[in-house]
């Protein structure tokens, strides 16, 4: 069959670019081997923002009394959360299937192997098109220690299908997924130890945003070890993981291990040297264009290593394609929001304050607090502070948020950085009152 688009992938790079590639007017072929939707829709982003929101309930339903409500006998029922959480997968599963029956789409059951640089088998079945994207997304990483891969250790894709809650979690790794857990399973009644090699958790995001919610989720009850490097995992009535921090050997007993170490790009689901793309450690080789190393064949999200977000991966989708169809593309990547659903949440765009600071930049930090923001002490959410980095003029070169909603309240500063804009954008803009968004207004105008 030939086609003008081959798309290797249904997660968030691969069935958003088919949708805007067919109503651009390109036959597209969708390829899938798994579920629609990817890690994100599967095992990622959308089963752990359910279980986020029902700790957050949770923890709310435990605390009312402080409100006035008297809330008795609060249970928590780990399996009715599973099953709602599966249940909006499946709802959204549907959703971009039916997406996939768009005219101009042609999904594919099965897995892809490369023939030549445009040819693309799936079985008996051969495709060929001038161009190709690949977003085939990544797979979680394990520590080269002993006991990885006993028993009980699992990645996130597990411990998202626990039927219940386990007594002792020991979280390998202090970064986005490892945290999110940590909130998660905390609430629903686990002890969580976490233990970190870098020196502060969240060691991409601003060190004063990851030290106060560090703070703020030891106060919670989670324990952290930091600077701490795991050297084996021990089998026994329990796990137990050894782990050297400071300069000595220390232990924490476990009944469920989380290795949460990150992901890496799926380098093996294709045979990229049969197609003589090039690929590196960290992933397919790409340029400016998310163009691989063959003109026609693009590799977007995950699989080239560059930004494992699901909203880079779309948005890279969507520069590959404006590529393909010759049309300059409008999306300034750098300006890329992060967040953490933790409670408090925490989201950042821009540069922090180290990389300016080492990079020999002059900024200035513009901040505020939580407690002293009217509509967040009225939802006792007084937790946190918003943090904008400017240069001398004024430009937005970063921004930080650790509180309530702070996954949404960036965007107001992603768009006017998507635009080289200044602070005084925020200043001279009116802000509704009471607004958890005043807490930008009065970081910029300090």
């Amino acid at each position: 069959m030939e086609t003008q688009l081959i798309i290797i992938g249904a997660g968030p790079g691969g069935y958003e670019a088919a949708v805007h590639a067919a109503k651009a007017g390109l036959q597209t072929v969708v390829i899938e081997r798994g579920p629609l939707g990817g890690t994100c829709l599967n095992a990622g982003c959308i089963p752990t923002k359910c279980l986020c929101h029902t700790a957050e309930v949770l923890e709310s339903a435990r605390q009312s009394a402080a409100l006035g409500i008297t809330a008795t006998d609060v249970q928590f029922n780990l399996a009715q959360a599973m099953a709602r959480k599966d249940a909006i997968v499946g709802q959204l599963q549907g959703a971009i299937d039916a997406l996939m029956q768009s005219p101009g789409i042609t999904l594919v059951r099965g897995e892809a192997r490369f023939i030549d640089a445009h040819t693309v088998a799936v079985g008996d079945a051969v495709y060929t098109a001038p161009n190709i994207i690949i977003a085939t997304g990544s797979v979680s990483k394990f520590l080269p220690i002993e006991g990885a891969h006993a028993k009980g250790v699992l990645t996130s894709t597990e411990l998202l299908q626990l039927d219940e809650v386990p007594a002792r979690l020991t979280i390998i790794g202090g970064g986005v997924i490892g945290l999110e857990f940590a909130a998660i399973f905390r609430t629903f009644g686990s002890e969580v130890t976490v233990v970190e090699f870098c020196k502060e958790i969240l060691p991409f995001f601003d060190r004063d945003l990851a030290k106060r919610l560090r703070t703020s989720l030891k106060r919670q009850g989670v324990e952290f070890h930091v600077g701490a490097a795991a050297k084996a995992i021990r089998e026994g009535e329990c796990l137990t993981v050894e782990y050297e921090e400071k300069g000595r050997l220390r232990t924490v007993d476990a009944d469920v291990v989380l290795m949460a170490v990150g992901r890496g790009a799926n380098l093996d689901s294709l045979n990229f040297a049969d197609a003589g793309i090039e690929v590196s450690r960290r992933g397919v080789v790409v340029d400016g264009n998310f163009q691989t190393s063959v003109p026609g064949v693009y590799a977007v999200g995950d699989i080239n290593g560059l930004c494992q977000l699901a909203h880079a991966a779309t948005f890279q989708g969507f520069a590959a394609l404006d590529h393909i169809l010759g049309r300059p593309s409008p999306y300034r990547l750098e300006v890329m929001p992060a967040a953490v659903f933790t409670v408090p949440e925490a989201a950042m765009v821009g540069q922090t304050e180290e990389q300016l600071a080492e990079a020999g930049v002059e900024y200035v930090a513009h901040k505020s607090f939580y407690r002293a923001n009217g509509k967040a002490l009225t939802m006792a959410a007084d937790d946190g502070f918003a943090k904008i980095l400017t240069d001398a003029s004024g430009r937005i070169l970063g921004a930080h948020i650790l509180g309530a909603h702070a996954s949404d309240l960036i965007h107001e500063v992603a768009v006017i950085m998507q635009h080289d804009g200044n602070i005084s954008e925020i200043t001279t803009t009116v802000h509704a009152h009471p607004a958890l968004s005043e807490i930008l207004l009065a970081a910029a105008r300090h």
